[in-house]
Parts: structure tokens; C-alpha cells; sequence
């Protein structure tokens, strides 16, 4: 044996780490091996396209065999049905496609569409009776109402429209829905069987019956039938249908049949009719709303208004059209207002609140005023008031509102004791400022002035801090030409230690004493209140009262010679002794009004407050332009007089600060005014301003004058001298500028304006 031929020699002989043993080569053999190759059986369209590809190329009989293939696979595929008979129709094999509808719907009869296509096929191929078939087949299996409503179209097609009702006939018995009922009754009308379609209808109502369910489901066919009587011109026999409808039917269940009624009623009925009808619709929608059971429904009071306010149109409406109050329909509408009210007012609010009472008591007065005006039941509505004050928890709070309408209606029953024992049980109860103005009123109205001022002293001995009340008492006395009574009423309520308006009081004590000409009492008074007060709106009052009064005297004058029943007077003529006589009196008071803004100005000076002294400037700066000029006559070419320029000069500037911030970590920015006559000893800044402005006076003179000069030929030195002082002018205002560089800067540009 040669070397090549013998067996290698083993070098190493030690054992393998990992050992391969006879079970390891066959499964991995296993795991290795190569899947086979897997047909998917359920992808038909996959099938579909393989029969349609041998179809195309002429392999008819292979197709009927991949489609008989793939039926076998899933014979409940529709579309491979479909797919198959499209097949045979394309290819004109007409019993072929006969044969696979058949098997279809045999297999799948409730697939609509395999029955729609076997009866379209029988219809193009003229073979009616074949169609006929189809149907009956297909009505055994009892479809929706389209199947049975395309039976019906194919006879009508075919003019069978006896063979049309036996169809519908038997679709109502299985499925005797409304719509079939309408649908079949709606196909006899349109052949001209009006009888038949009235059968039809009866027969419908017959089979829904009396139930209040059935019937609110065969609204629909209650409808219908009045719509067609109303198309056959039988408005009687449609309003009958209608109100029979309506009759048996709760209103809350009949909204649809209603609608429907309702237009009816106002396309053929008159007007009694249609209010009736939308009353009626009107009158369910507020029972569902108060009636519904949801939380707070019972206490919706806007509903229950609505619902009274309905009612009582509906009475009115009935004694508007000529109807007796005593006649039995007005007595069945007064007997429905009255029951709603009845169930308004049982809805007592929850609580003894009386923000939740606001609204209730509105209940009681509206359905008071019914029983009086509408129904004209006196003792009704006593018994109204009666209960209604009976209910309203007096003790936590009351309504005058309530009190003074049973007082009123007591006193249109012209039983005055009544209404001032109701007046006086109010007071007694629950006073209020409102009962006893009502009270007071009623007495003054009755012309018992002495009651009314023993009311008008209880209610001031009740609260006497209420000024309209001293003021209503003070001017029931002047209208009473009493003006000593009137007078010492004033004084009393000056004198009160407590007054909820006590400005209102004074101007009224102030304009009374004005009205009647008592200058001293008025400047008695206003120095008076000023011990009081000094707000600075009663200074402006107090300095203008002085000229008040001289114009005041000057209008009496001028009106002392009319005739009260003279509408049109000429003006009366001055003469120059008289018209120098009230130029004088003008003067003096136009001094004592400037006097009185002097103090005043002073005074709130002194007490630092910077936004009064503007209002105050503000005031006087309007007087002395309208009666700053009495003292001297104005200048040719000046605009305005000395005293106007005086308070004008008055005037506070705007200006900028700056201030520590209030946690002291920083400078925040400020406006303040500064009064030209406010000097504080630490006015630097403001001197400065004041130069910086005196600058800029003198610039703008320095300016109109060399224009001057230049337009009349004047000399070079005035020009000269102009510049010179507008040099020293600069230098001044640039050393200002620098001092106003600190810490505390000022704004000279921000200004009070004058307008």
C-alpha cells in the first residue's frame, strides 16, 4: 500500500469539547430542511383573477373550473358568486347564470343582493312570470320592507295593481310598521282608490288601537290620513281624524300630530282655530317643562310665568270674542288660570331667603290682579292678599311691595280703614322706609295732612338717620306754606348725631333758604357746615353763592311786573341808574366770592391737599372768566382781565421726581404738582425751573423784538443788545441744567395745561 493511501495520522487525540451525537444530526437535519411551498387558499382574489385571466384568453371551461375550485374552498363568498355569474353573462351563457343564482340563493338567501340580481336577470330576459317566481321565493324568507317594496314596483310596472295591493297586503302582516301602512295607503290613492286607501288607513288604526304607546307610534299614520283627506278636499274629515287623535293622546306624547294640526288649522281653519292650536302646543311644551321630574323643574319660575301669562291671554281672548264672564268656556278657562296659579304658588322657595322670595311673591300680586281686574272677584281676591301675607315669613323679612298693593286695592274698594289697618299692621310688623312713604303718600293723596306728618314722625322716630326722609318731611311743610315748620325741621335734622347722607341734607336745607331769599341764612349756614366739613366742593358752592345770589335778585326783579297768565313778556327796560345799581351789586358779590376762594385756597393749603387746590383753581379759574371782568374794563388787544391772570398764575406744574421704592432697595419715578406759591425751604430744583423758564420767556421776547426791529429799519445796537441778554439768558439756564442733573430731577418740559 502506498503512503498516499494510508490513513492520516492522528496528532491529536484528545476528545472533542463538544460531543455530536446521532439525535443532534437529525434534528438539525430537520430544522434545515426547506419549508414547503404553502398555497394561500383563502386570498379569493387571487382565485377571481386566475378565472378571469383564463377566461380572457379563451379558457372558458378552466375558468368554471377555478371558480368551481375556489367555491369549494368558501362557497359563502358572495363576491365569488357575483364574479362567477358576471362570468356567464359576459360570455352569453344565460342557463349558466340561471343555474348559479339559483344555487346561489339557495345557499345564501339572505343575501339581498344574489335575489336583486336573479329578479334583474328574469326582467331583461321579458320572463315576468320567472321574475314572479323569484319573488315568491324570495318572499318566503320574509326580507325588509325594500325587498317587498321592489315586488311591488315590478307589478306596478307591469300594470298588476291587483297583484301590487296583495303584495302590500301581505307586507303590512309582516311588517306592520307605520311607514308600510302609509306607503301602502298612499300607493291606492295615487291608482284612484280613495275607498281602498280609507280601508287601508282603518284597517291601521284598528291594529294600533287605543294604547296610549301604540298610538304615540302611529302618530305618523293619524297624519297621514288627514293629509290625504285634506288632498281629496275633505277638510271635515281631516279635522275629525285630527281631533280624535288628539283626544285619546296625552298632550305630553302628541307634539308631532300636533305640528301637523297646528299648520292644517292654519292653512284651512280661521283665526279661533289656529290660537286654539298653537294654545294647545303651547300649553304641553310648559307641562313637560314643570312636569319633567328633573331637579329644580317644580321651582323654575320662569316657565310657571310664561304659563300663567298664557292662561290668562287665553281668558282675555275668550271675553275679547264676545263671550259672557258667566258662559261655560269662559268659566273652563278662568278655572284653568286659576288652577295654574294654584300650582305656582304651592312651589314655596326652599329657603327663608329672601333673595330666593323676589321672584315667588310675584306669583301672589300677579294672581291677585287677575281675580280683580279679569275676574272682578272682590272677595277672591281679598282671600288672595289675605293668604299671601300669611305666607311671607314677617319676622326674617317682608314685602312692601305686597302690602301697599293690598292697601291700594282696599282703597279702590274705597274702604279706607282697611287699608290704613293694613298699612299700620305692615308698620307694625316689619317697618320699612318704603311702607311708609306708601302710607304718606296715601294720606297726602287723601289730603289728611296731619296723618301724614304723625307717619312722617313715627318714621323718623324709627330711623331718624334717613336724610331723604327729613328732606320729604321739610318739603311737605313748604308745599304746606309752613316755612317756620319747614325750617325747624331742617334744624332738627342738622342737629342729628347721625345722618346716612348728610350732604344731601344740607344742600336741600341750603337751597331751601335760597329759594326763599334768605342770603344770611345761607352764608349762616354754609359757615355753619364748613365747622363741619371743609370738603372743597363746599367751598366752591360757598363762593359761588354770592354771585348766585345778585343774579338771583336781578331775575326776581325782571319777573316781578309779569302776569301769571301772560305766556310772552317783553323784556323789561333799565335804566342807566338801575343798570349801574346792579353793576355795583355784582362787584361786591364777585369780591365776597373771590374772598371766599381766597380762604379757601388758604385753607387747603395748609392742610397739603394738592388735588383739591386744583379743583378749587380750577372753579375759580371759571368764575373770574365769566365775572373777573366787573371790576375794570378790559384793555384794547388784552384777552383776559388781572384776576384771571392772578389765579391762572396760580396754576400747579407737573413734574417728575424721583422717590425711595418702599422695600428701600431702589428710586421709582413720580409725578407731583408744584404750586408756584409752595415754598418748603428745600425748593432748589424748583427756583432752577423757574429760571429755566424765565429764560425762555426772555428768549421769546428777545425774538419778537429783533423782528421787530428788522421790519420798522431799527439800529443794529437793539439787535445787539437782544443777543447779548440772550447770551447771559444761556449761560444762566446752563447752570441750571447742571444743578438739575442730581438725584431729585425735574422735568421742566411737563406742564399743567391752562385749557
Amino acid at each position: 500500500m502506498s503512503r498516499d493511501e494510508r490513513a492520516p495520522r492522528i496528532k491529536n487525540r484528545a476528545p472533542a469539547p463538544v460531543q455530536i451525537s446521532a439525535e443532534q444530526l437529525l434534528r438539525e437535519a430537520q430544522e434545515r430542511q426547506e419549508a414547503p411551498l404553502k398555497r394561500a387558499t383563502q386570498r379569493f382574489i387571487a382565485w377571481i383573477r386566475y378565472a378571469e385571466w383564463e377566461a380572457s384568453q379563451g379558457e372558458l371551461p378552466r375558468a368554471r373550473s377555478v371558480f368551481e375550485r375556489a367555491l369549494d374552498v368558501d362557497p359563502r363568498h358572495p363576491q365569488l358568486w357575483l364574479r362567477y355569474v358576471d362570468l356567464e353573462l359576459k360570455s352569453r351563457n344565460i342557463q349558466h347564470a340561471r343555474n348559479l343564482l339559483d344555487r346561489a340563493v339557495s345557499i345564501l338567501p339572505r343575501i339581498d343582493q344574489f335575489w336583486y340580481k336573479y329578479v334583474h336577470l328574469e326582467e331583461l330576459l321579458s320572463n315576468v312570470v320567472g321574475a314572479r317566481q323569484v319573488f315568491e321565493r324570495w318572499m318566503a324568507w320574509e326580507p325588509d320592507e325594500r325587498a317587498w317594496a321592489a315586488y311591488v314596483g315590478m307589478e306596478v310596472r307591469y300594470n298588476e295593481l291587483e297583484n301590487a295591493s296583495a303584495v302590500w297586503e301581505r307586507a303590512v302582516s309582516v311588517h306592520p310598521e307605520p311607514k308600510l301602512w302609509i306607503r301602502w295607503a298612499k300607493f291606492e290613492e295615487e291608482r284612484g282608490a280613495m275607498d281602498r286607501a280609507r280601508r287601508v288607513f282603518t284597517m291601521a288604526l284598528e291594529y294600533f288601537g287605543e294604547d296610549e304607546d301604540k298610538m304615540e307610534k302611529a302618530q305618523t299614520v293619524y297624519t297621514a290620513f288627514a293629509k290625504m283627506e285634506t288632498r281629496a278636499k275633505e277638510i271635515e274629515r281631516a279635522k275629525v281624524i285630527y281631533r280624535y287623535a288628539l283626544e285619546r293622546l296625552p298632550r305630553t306624547k302628541s307634539s308631532g300630530i300636533y305640528a301637523s294640526y297646528t299648520r292644517f288649522e292654519k292653512q284651512f281653519g280661521n283665526r279661533q282655530g289656529v290660537e286654539d292650536t298653537v294654545l294647545g302646543k303651547r300649553r304641553i311644551q310648559y307641562e313637560e317643562e314643570v312636569t319633567s321630574g328633573l331637579p329644580g323643574a317644580a321651582t323654575n319660575y320662569d316657565t310657571w310665568f310664561d304659563y300663567t301669562r298664557l292662561e290668562e291671554d287665553a281668558y282675555r281672548a275668550i271675553l275679547s270674542g264676545g263671550a259672557a264672564r258667566d258662559s261655560q268656556e269662559a268659566k273652563k278657562a278662568q278655572s284653568r288660570v286659576r288652577d295654574i296659579y294654584e300650582r305656582a304658588v304651592a312651589n314655596i322657595p326652599p329657603s327663608k331667603e329672601k333673595r330666593h322670595w323676589r321672584r315667588y311673591i310675584f306669583f301672589w300680586l300677579d294672581y291677585a290682579l287677575f281675580e280683580e281686574v279679569d275676574a272682578q272677584d272682590v272677595e277672591r281676591t281679598r282671600e288672595v292678599y289675605k293668604a299671601a301675607v300669611a305666607l311671607v315669613p314677617h319676622k326674617e323679612f317682608s314685602f312692601a311691595k305686597l302690602w301697599l298693593n293690598y292697601a291700594s286695592f282696599e282703597v279702590r274698594r274705597l274702604d279706607l280703614t282697611a287699608a290704613r289697618k293694613i298699612l299700620g299692621t305692615s308698620i307694625g310688623l316689619c317697618p320699612k322706609e318704603k311702607l311708609f312713604k306708601g302710607y304718606i303718600e296715601l294720606e297726602i293723596s287723601l289730603k289728611e295732612f296731619d296723618r301724614a306728618r304723625k307717619i312722617y314722625e313715627r318714621c323718623l322716630s324709627w330711623d331718624a338717620s334717613n336724610s331723604r326722609t327729613w328732606i320729604r318731611f321739610a318739603e311737605l311743610e313748604r308745599n304746606l306754606f309752613d316755612m317756620d315748620r319747614a325750617r325747624g325741621i331742617f334744624e332738627l335734622a342738622t342737629k342729628q348725631p347721625e345722618l346716612d347722607m348728610p350732604e344731601v341734607l344740607w344742600k336741600a336745607y341750603i337751597d331751601f333758604e335760597f329759594d326763599e331769599r334768605q342770603w344770611s341764612a345761607v352764608q349762616d349756614l354754609f359757615e355753619r357746615l364748613l365747622r363741619k366739613t371743609k370738603h372743597v366742593k363746599v367751598w366752591i358752592s360757598y363762593a359761588n353763592s354770592f354771585i348766585g345770589a345778585a343774579i338771583a335778585e336781578e331775575e326776581d326783579e325782571d319777573q316781578g311786573d309779569e302776569d301769571e297768565g301772560e305766556e310772552e313778556v317783553a323784556p323789561k327796560q333799565l335804566t342807566e341808574d338801575q343798570v349801574a345799581e346792579r353793576r355795583e351789586k355784582r362787584k361786591e358779590a364777585a369780591k365776597r366770592s373771590r374772598d371766599t376762594f381766597e380762604r379757601a385756597y388758604a385753607d387747603l393749603k395748609q392742610r397739603g391737599l394738592k388735588e383739591e387746590r386744583v379743583l378749587l383753581l380750577e372753579a375759580w379759574k371759571s368764575f373770574e372768566s365769566q365775572h373777573g371782568n366787573l371790576d375794570e374794563e378790559l384793555a384794547p388787544g388784552a384777552a383776559e382781565n388781572a384776576n384771571l391772570k392772578s389765579v391762572k398764575a396760580k396754576m400747579p406744574r407737573v413734574v417728575k421726581k424721583r422717590r425711595q421704592t418702599s422695600d428701600g432697595e431702589g428710586l421709582e419715578e413720580y409725578y407731583d404738582m408744584v404750586f408756584p406759591d409752595d415754598d418748603d425751604g428745600s425748593s432748589t430744583s424748583f427756583k432752577l425751573l423757574q429760571m429755566a423758564h424765565a429764560w425762555r420767556a426772555k428768549q421769546q421776547a428777545a425774538a419778537a423784538a429783533a423782528a421787530a426791529a428788522a421790519s420798522n429799519g431799527a439800529d443794529a445796537e437793539q439787535t445787539r443788545e437782544a443777543a447779548e441778554a440772550d447770551d447771559g439768558a444761556s449761560a444762566v439756564t446752563e447752570e441750571a441744567s447742571v444743578k438739575l442733573d442730581g438725584p431729585r430731577q425735574v422735568d421742566a418740559e411737563a406742564g399743567w395745561e391752562d385749557s
